[in-house]
C-alpha cells in the first residue's frame, strides 16, 4: 500500500480511472488509422496510374507498310521519330499476335479475322512529361492519318481525385486529433476538480507546478498510449482486409493482379500491405501518448496558475 501511494501520491487512479480515457483514445486512434489508410491508398493508386497506364500513349499507323512521305515505310518513319523523341522512355510496336489478342472481342463480333489492322506503337513516357504534342506535326508529315491517343485527361482527373481524397484524409485526422485533445482536456479538468482540495493543499505547501503537472501528464500519457495501442490493434484486421481487396488495383503486373494469395504466408500479407501503413500503425500509439502528455501538461499548468 505504501508503495502504491509513493507512485500515486495524488491518488490519480481515482481521479483519472483507467477505463474511460483509453476507450475514447482507442476510438479516436481507430478513426485516425482508417483516415490515414485512405490517404495512403489514394496516394498509392495515383502513383501507380501516373507511372503505369497514365504514362502510356498509343500511336496508330494505318497502312504501316505503305511508303512514307520521305523514305522507307510509314511505320519505320514513325518509329524512328518516336524512339528518338525526348521524354520517351520506351517505344514498343505491338506484334500481330498482341494486337489481335487486344482486339479479340471486336474481331469476334465481326466474324472476320482477316480485317486489315493498323500498326500500333505503345509509347511509355517519362512521368510528368507529354512529348507527343510537339511530335504530331512531324508524324503527320511522314505518315498522314496517324492517330495518337493518350489518357492524360483521365490521369489528370484521377490525380486531382487522389489529391482531394488525401486532403479529406488529412482533414479527418486533424478533426480526430482536435476531438482527442478536447477529450483529454476534459478528463484532466475533471480529475483536477476531483482532487482539487488535495492539489490546492500541496500547492500551498510549496509543491512545484512541474511536479503536479508531471504526475497528471504521466498518468494521462500512459492511458493515451494504451488507448492508441488498442485502436491500432483494432484497426489492423480491417486494414488488412482493405489491403487485400485493393491488391489487384495496386499490383504492378497483370500476373500479380490475378495470382491467388496464400493466406498462410506472412510474406504474402507483407507484399499487399503498404509499408507506410505499417509504420503509421506503429506510430499511432506513441503519437497518442505524446499528445495526451503535452495536452495534460498545458492544461494542468494553466489550471494551477489560477489558484490563489
Amino acid at each position: 500500500m505504501a508503495r502504491r501511494r509513493y507512485h500515486d501520491g495524488l491518488a490519480l487512479h481515482q481521479a483519472l480511472p483507467g477505463q474511460f480515457l483509453p476507450f475514447l483514445v482507442a476510438a479516436m486512434s481507430f478513426l485516425a488509422a482508417l483516415a490515414l489508410a485512405g490517404g495512403i491508398a489514394a496516394h498509392g493508386l495515383s502513383q501507380r496510374w501516373t507511372h503505369g497506364a497514365g504514362a502510356v500513349t498509343t500511336v496508330q499507323v494505318p497502312g504501316p507498310d505503305d511508303p512514307a512521305a520521305g523514305s522507307g515505310t510509314r511505320i519505320a518513319a514513325v518509329q524512328d521519330i518516336v524512339a528518338h523523341a525526348p521524354g520517351v522512355a520506351t517505344a514498343h510496336r505491338l506484334s500481330d499476335a498482341e494486337l489481335r489478342a487486344l482486339l479479340a472481342p471486336w474481331i469476334e463480333r465481326t466474324g472476320d479475322s482477316s480485317l486489315p489492322l493498323p500498326a500500333v506503337i505503345e509509347v511509355h513516357t517519362v512521368p510528368g512529361q507529354d512529348p507527343m504534342p510537339p511530335l504530331l506535326p512531324r508524324l503527320e508529315a511522314v505518315a498522314p492519318g496517324v492517330l495518337v491517343e493518350h489518357d492524360s485527361v483521365w490521369s489528370d482527373r484521377l490525380a486531382a481525385l487522389a489529391a482531394s481524397l488525401q486532403a479529406c484524409a488529412l482533414l479527418a485526422v486533424l478533426i480526430v486529433m482536435t476531438v482527442a485533445v478536447c477529450v483529454v482536456m476534459a478528463a484532466t479538468r475533471a480529475g483536477l476538480q476531483t482532487r482539487r482540495q488535495a492539489i490546492a493543499l500541496i500547492h500551498s505547501l510549496g509543491a512545484m507546478d512541474s511536479y503536479i503537472a508531471g504526475r497528471f501528464a504521466s498518468r494521462v500519457g500512459l492511458l493515451a498510449l494504451v488507448g492508441g495501442l488498442g485502436g491500432s490493434i483494432a484497426a489492423l484486421p480491417m486494414l488488412l482486409a482493405m489491403s487485400h481487396l485493393a491488391a489487384p488495383f495496386s499490383a504492378m503486373t497483370d500476373a500479380q493482379a490475378v495470382a491467388p494469395m496464400d493466406w498462410r504466408n506472412p510474406r504474402a500479407w507483407a507484399d499487399i500491405v503498404p509499408h507506410a501503413l505499417l509504420w503509421m500503425l506503429l506510430a499511432l500509439p506513441p503519437a497518442a501518448g505524446i499528445t495526451g502528455w503535452v495536452t495534460t501538461q498545458l492544461t494542468v499548468r494553466a489550471w494551477l496558475r489560477r489558484l490563489p
